[in-house]
């Protein structure tokens, strides 16, 4: 729980203090139980106190004043991988605008590429624990580690180094700490790629009580040459391996009471079929590499034909033939859409005269892949579901994966998308002008 936000909140609506003060002390006590009925007082008075000083604020420069949009995260869909997430994405990128990056957030690639010196890219790129696993330490670990690798060998490049940056609430539990490095360890040993640094704080300090965990692990990697999201060219076969999914797949199995599932995300096949690839030197002659995760094959779909300006052609037959068969079932059962979730399958897009071996490499090491679609001329996405051709665009919200996730729906009107857009559109233009007005002092300052 946010105290502090919830001190803010009331005092906008404008009550009493004392009806504040009661309230809190309420909620601190059914979390804090051995807190003495004088430290709630002292503890309810201080955070009352410092929530007053914020809110009072007022900066003509706007610098100290935080950007408000009205547009709330969860109702815009800002981390559920859909249209809204998407949207939001597109927008870092503008506002961060050209930074003289090979590759940089405008590419809507998950890394970013710079060049050094000696003629090789520096591939750097940081994961999000899954926000659902915390209560799952070392799977919350093992994931993102996993995932952050993903992200630097779909470049073309060779990680070699990880970073982690572990959050705990002010209760949670010490062994949570070393539980989440152990999954992240796990895949560092099995990769070869050292767990270098971190940094371990609690979330929001005082400020947030509960047991709640959150956190990220970031990785560096080389490449002599990149792979992007921006060349798939007319022509080109596109290629799947088996997914089993990872955190996304994972918190599906445990919220839906499906255990054994889990098991069959614990792999590190799509990492080792990469290392393969690079170490083969096919990677020369692939136009995209990607991994199947925000808001599935259908986010990945729309984003590569957006910045490639192609058509993507899938099958749907024979993408479901690559999902790990396990994993598919739990998904039907409870009517979740598989082309909407994180698979974490590899997406190869290449020459056709590439694919006999590429699928030859990936054998050779145990891993399925097989052609699903290829690439045309004209733009977006679509899939060919019982010999007809459809519409393939991802939708506001990645598939419904968990009963809260259902209760809160994953649609939202066109009419609604827009008017939150052009709310964020002015945030992000607030946020050009914070910045412009930054450097103008910050070069005050140096003359």
């Amino acid at each position: 729980m946010d105290i502090e936000g919830f001190v803010k909140r009331n005092l906008r609506r404008g009550r009493a203090d004392s009806a504040i003060i009661a309230d809190l002390r309420a909620r601190i006590s059914e979390i804090k139980t051995d807190m003495s009925p004088a430290a709630l007082d002292r503890l309810a008075a201080a955070v009352l106190e410092e929530a007053k000083r914020t809110l009072a604020i007022k900066d003509e420069d706007e610098l100290l004043v935080a950007i408000e949009s009205g547009v709330r995260m969860g109702e815009f869909g800002v981390g559920s991988r859909g249209a809204g997430d998407f949207y939001v994405h597109q927008k870092i990128g503008e506002l961060i605008g050209s930074t003289g990056a090979v590759v940089d957030s405008a590419s809507l690639s998950d890394s970013g590429v710079v060049n050094v010196p000696a003629h090789k890219f520096i591939v750097v790129t940081v994961d999000g624990m899954h926000s659902r696993l915390s209560d799952f330490p070392f799977l919350a670990g093992f994931h993102v580690a996993r995932a952050a690798l993903r992200d630097v060998y779909v470049m073309g490049a060779t990680p070699v180094a990880m970073f982690s940056d572990i959050h705990v609430a002010d209760d949670g539990d010490v062994g949570k700490i070393f539980d989440h490095i152990a999954g992240i360890s796990a895949v560092s040993d099995a990769t070869g790629v050292p767990l270098v640094t971190g940094s371990t704080l609690r979330i929001g300090g005082d400020m947030v009580i509960g047991e709640r965990m959150t956190g990220c692990v970031g990785a560096v990697g080389i490449a002599d040459e990149l792979v992007t999201r921006t060349e798939a060219c007319i022509g080109d076969v596109i290629l799947m391996t088996e997914g089993a999914g990872g955190g996304t797949i994972s918190t599906t199995a445990l919220y839906n009471g499906e255990y054994e599932v889990v098991k069959e995300t614990l792999n590190v096949k799509f990492l080792v079929g990469c290392k393969a690839l690079i170490e083969s030197g096919l990677v020369a002659g692939i136009h995209v590499m990607t991994d199947i995760t925000n808001g599935g094959i259908r986010g990945d779909a729309h984003e590569i034909a957006k910045v490639s300006a192609v058509k993507l052609v899938f099958h749907e037959d024979r993408i479901r033939a690559m999902v790990n068969p396990v994993v598919i079932e739990m998904l039907e059962r409870y009517g979740i859409d598989y082309l909407g979730v994180s698979l974490d399958s590899l997406l190869v897009i290449c020459p056709e005269a590439q694919v006999k071996a590429i699928k030859r490499v990936m054998n050779a090491h145990d891993i399925r892949i097989d052609e699903i679609g290829v690439v045309e001329e004209g733009e977006g996405a679509e899939i060919v579901v019982d010999g007809r051709r459809e519409e393939f665009r991802p939708k506001f919200r990645e598939a419904a994966y968990t009963p809260v996730k259902q209760a809160v729906g994953e649609h939202i009107t066109e009419e609604e998308f827009e008017t939150m857009k052009r709310r964020v559109d002015i945030a992000v233009e607030m946020a050009r002008r914070k910045r412009e007005r930054m450097k103008a002092i910050l070069n005050g300052v140096q003359r």
